[in-house]
């Protein structure tokens, strides 16, 4: 889904529970107008504005001087500064969604999420967001046009918090450019979440900074606040008409920036000097969203393999159309084993996950979707445990299977679409869903395989008039000859 530099009131209103926060009083500063800047500060630029009255604009001044001293980022640029109300906001977001995405972009999306069992079969996907991400929206900064937006109907006591966060935002684009960053991982999806990730995160802890600094204290100085936040996000989006009947992937998708990537952002400062190395993370971004779950491996540099899928002509059917290939991630994995075999188990399977690589494609006559995803994993024998749950995650999801067959290390079944296959070997998970036999094991020779097992029809239960005609042979008097 599209995902902006946002604030989303839900966390808010939990970063306000757990910091007590009304943000600080103004502080003065020794930078002036006509005083150059010194290192760490800022000299703030004359501002243009379209909308905001002026204890709002002069507001907003003292929270950008106050986060360019925090975080020890320049501000080098006018900045605009405005309250807007719902109404503007949702043409907004309906206006950079289009600008964003085709509408070939956004069926793909669609297509996928239906694919891997994230959201039921023809759900409202784009007017669903768009009413959500209206209601939620807190704030908001526009890389391109160089704004932020605060929602005008929040609390006067809040609007400073919600100033920090977009204002970070505003100040890590005017050094990095931000938006270009982010982008800068596409077409890799998770590789884009984790820069979103970064992005969030760090805005959040440098809110939280901001909540603290009468206290002397920062967010290097405190434990874990993700849970808390979350807990606190959570109950918001209970309350939220929209939000509390969402797939679960919309909700941790959307939560999974702010909280994944304050704690990615805390452990990172902790282990560098703070605010003053931010700028390592936009020179050295993490690659996936396993490094932003495990800040130690992104802070110890390992990364994920890459997994590659052999080219498609020749392979697949001719009438398959492909709609998208693209990485589904640690947390993409966590989604789908949570869709289907629970959170407990998810969180213990998705660590397996060290890469992959994912093809979706519909067939142009039946209408029918094709997933097709490799799997690396860290060992063989996480390999074989990542089997056991993911197999069981398939026979959840296609409840109407039928002709099982289960071997060593492979596993199909037919459904009305096709068939189902989840192969294994040494570190590598191949699954196929709503093939046939012959494009699986032509998939299966192409990336390089021995042949799977045989596939062996299974044996048909006798019926009841066959029970009862072996029943009599077997109890008949053997005949005189």
């Amino acid at each position: 889904m599209r995902r902006w530099q946002l604030t989303l009131t839900s966390v808010v209103a939990s970063l306000v529970a757990l910091t007590g926060l009304t943000a600080p009083r103004a502080r003065s500063f020794a930078v002036t107008q006509d005083s150059p800047a010194s290192p760490g500060t800022a000299k703030t630029p004359p501002q243009t504005v379209e909308h905001g009255n002026p204890e709002f604009l002069r507001t907003a001044d003292e929270v950008l001087a106050q986060m360019s001293q925090l975080l020890d980022l320049p501000v080098k640029a006018p900045l605009k500064k405005s309250l807007r109300s719902k109404k503007e906001i949702r043409e907004y977001l309906i206006r950079e969604d289009r600008d964003d995405k085709s509408d070939e972009q956004r069926y793909a999306d669609q297509k996928a999420l239906e694919a891997f069992g994230l959201i039921p079969p023809n759900f409202p996907l784009d007017a669903f967001m768009l009413d959500v991400l209206t209601d939620q929206i807190a704030g908001l900064y526009d890389a391109k046009a160089k704004e932020f937006y605060i929602a005008d109907w929040i609390p006067v006591d809040e609007q400073r918090s919600v100033m920090a966060h977009e204002l970070t935002h505003a100040l890590v684009d005017q050094s990095f450019r931000l938006d270009d960053w982010i982008k800068a991982a596409r077409p890799n999806d998770d590789a884009e979440l984790a820069r979103d990730s970064v992005s969030e995160g760090s805005a959040i802890a440098a809110m939280i900074d901001y909540s603290l600094l009468d206290q002397k204290i920062g967010v290097r100085d405190l434990p874990d606040v993700t849970g808390i936040i979350r807990q606190g996000a959570i109950s918001e989006m209970e309350k939220d008409p929209h939000l509390s009947k969402a797939p679960a992937i919309i909700r941790d998708e959307l939560l999974f920036p702010y909280l994944a990537g304050t704690s990615f952002t805390q452990q990172f400062l902790k282990a560098n000097s703070g605010w003053k190395d931010l700028p390592k993370l936009f020179e050295n971004p993490p690659v996936s969203s396993q490094q932003i779950i495990h800040p130690e491996l992104y802070l110890k540099g390992v990364r994920p393999e890459t997994v590659t899928l052999p080219k498609w002509t020749g392979i697949v059917p001719s009438g398959w159309k492909p709609l998208e290939e693209n990485v589904l991630g640690e947390f993409g994995l966590q989604e789908v084993l949570k869709e289907f075999i629970g959170d407990e188990m998810a969180q213990q399977t998705a660590p397996f996950w060290a890469g992959d690589r994912y093809s979706v494609f519909e067939d142009q006559k039946t209408k029918i979707t094709s997933l097709i995803v490799r799997f690396h994993l860290d060992s063989e024998e996480d390999t074989a445990r990542f089997f056991g749950k993911y197999s069981e995650a398939l026979e959840f999801k296609h409840k109407t299977r039928v002709e099982l067959i289960r071997r060593p290390n492979f596993f199909q079944f037919k459904t009305d679409g096709g068939k189902v296959f989840l192969r294994c070997l040494a570190s590598d998970c191949l699954s196929v869903e709503q093939a046939d036999r012959d494009t699986f094991d032509k998939i299966n020779h192409a990336i390089g395989w021995p042949p799977a097992p045989a596939e062996i029809e299974p044996v048909a239960k006798p019926t009841v008039t066959q029970q009862f005609k072996l029943q009599g042979t077997a109890n008949a008097a053997p005949r005189s000859l």
